[in-house]
C-alpha cells in the first residue's frame, strides 16, 4: 500500500462525534448523508432505534464537528400511499442540492420486495415528500449527481444482485424521475473491493473532472472489511473513469471503526466542503454503531486518482 494514501483523509480527533448514546433510545446511529444548509453543516442520521423501524433524523452543526440531533425525524415509514411499506427499513440517505432543491435518494429495503431506490425532497430538513421509486430491486447506493451534463441527470447507483458483481453503474434522465442508458462503470478489481463497490456522497465537480468517494468490501474468513476510495470521472463524460486510487484512502484502523455491530467497517454516505474551501469532510458510519469525521484536500484526493496512488 503506497503510505502517501494513508495521509490523504485525516480522522478528526473528537471521533466518534456521534454515538447512540446521543440519541435517547437509538440502538446505532450511522452512514449520514451530508449537506450544507443555511450556512450548516446537516447530516441526515440513519438511526436504528432499539423499537420500531429505522429512521431518517437531522443533525445540525455550525462547525461540522458538534451537532444537534432534531428531537423528530425527516424519514419515517410509508403507512399509507402509493409508497406504503416499500421502506420498512431505512438508512443510508444521500443528499443532493439541484436546482435549489435538496434531493434525498436512499435504498428502501422492505421484507418482500427487496431493496429499491427511493427518490424525495426537502427544503428546509423539516418536510420530506417523496417523489417516486427509480430503480427496481435489489438496487443499493444511488446518489445524484449536482448538476446537469449535457442537459441530463446523472446517477451511480450499486445493484445488488450475486450476478452483478462487484461494479459501481450510472445511467441518466431528463426529468430525475424515468432512467435509462444504464452502464457498469467501475469494477471492484482490487483487493480491498473486490466483493464489492458502491458509491458514497454526491461526486464533486473539480477542474480535472468528477471526484468520487466510493466504498469497496473485502470478504474475509472473518467476515467483511469495508473502505473507502477514491475516483475520477471525465467531467463531460462521466461513463468514463479516467482514475482512480489503487489503495483504500480509508481503512477500519481506529477501534471503534473495528469494533461493533459490523465489525472492521467505514462506510460514508455524505461529505461537504465549507464554500471557499478545498477541504473535504467525510462523514462515515463506523462499524455500523456511530458516526465520524475524516478530512482531507481535494486536490490532493484529485492527483492521486490521476496517479493511481
Amino acid at each position: 500500500m503506497n503510505e502517501t494514501v494513508r495521509t490523504l483523509l485525516q480522522r478528526h480527533p473528537a471521533n466518534p462525534i456521534l454515538r447512540p448514546s446521543d440519541i435517547p433510545g437509538c440502538a446505532a446511529v450511522m452512514n449520514p448523508g451530508a449537506a450544507i444548509y443555511n450556512g450548516q453543516v446537516v447530516l441526515l442520521l440513519s438511526v436504528v432505534p432499539l423499537r420500531g423501524h429505522p429512521r431518517i433524523v437531522p443533525a445540525f452543526s455550525d462547525d461540522g464537528i458538534t451537532f444537534q440531533v432534531a428531537p423528530e425525524p425527516l424519514i419515517t415509514l410509508a403507512v399509507e400511499g402509493p409508497f406504503a411499506g416499500l421502506d420498512e427499513w431505512t438508512i443510508d440517505p444521500r443528499v443532493t442540492l439541484l436546482d435549489g432543491t435538496y434531493y434525498i435518494v436512499y435504498p428502501a429495503s422492505g421484507w418482500t420486495h427487496g431493496t429499491i431506490g427511493m427518490l424525495g425532497k426537502t427544503d428546509d430538513f423539516k418536510r420530506y415528500e417523496r417523489l417516486e421509486v427509480i430503480s427496481l430491486p435489489d438496487n443499493r447506493c444511488p446518489v445524484l449527481f449536482p448538476d446537469k451534463i449535457g442537459g441530463l441527470y446523472f446517477r451511480l447507483d450499486r445493484p445488488a444482485s450475486q450476478a452483478a458483481g462487484a461494479t459501481i453503474w450510472i445511467s441518466s434522465s431528463p426529468d430525475l424521475i424515468h432512467w435509462g442508458r444504464h452502464r457498469p462503470l467501475l469494477k471492484g478489481d482490487l483487493w480491498w473491493n473486490t466483493a464489492k463497490v458502491g458509491p458514497c456522497g454526491p461526486p464533486i465537480l473539480t477542474d480535472a473532472g468528477w471526484l468520487v468517494i466510493y466504498h469497496g468490501v473485502y470478504g474475509t474468513s472473518a467476515g467483511t472489511m469495508y473502505s473507502l476510495g477514491a475516483a475520477l470521472l471525465d467531467r463531460d463524460d462521466p461513463c468514463r473513469v479516467i482514475g482512480k486510487t489503487l489503495s483504500p484512502i480509508l481503512m477500519p484502523e481506529a477501534g471503534y471503526e473495528r469494533t461493533g455491530i459490523v465489525p472492521n467497517t467505514v462506510f460514508s454516505a455524505g461529505q461537504v466542503c465549507w464554500p471557499g474551501s478545498d477541504e473535504l469532510l467525510v462523514y462515515y458510519g463506523a462499524a455500523d454503531t456511530c458516526v465520524c469525521l475524516a478530512t482531507g484536500r481535494i486536490p490532493e484526493l484529485v492527483d492521486a486518482c490521476l496517479k493511481g496512488l
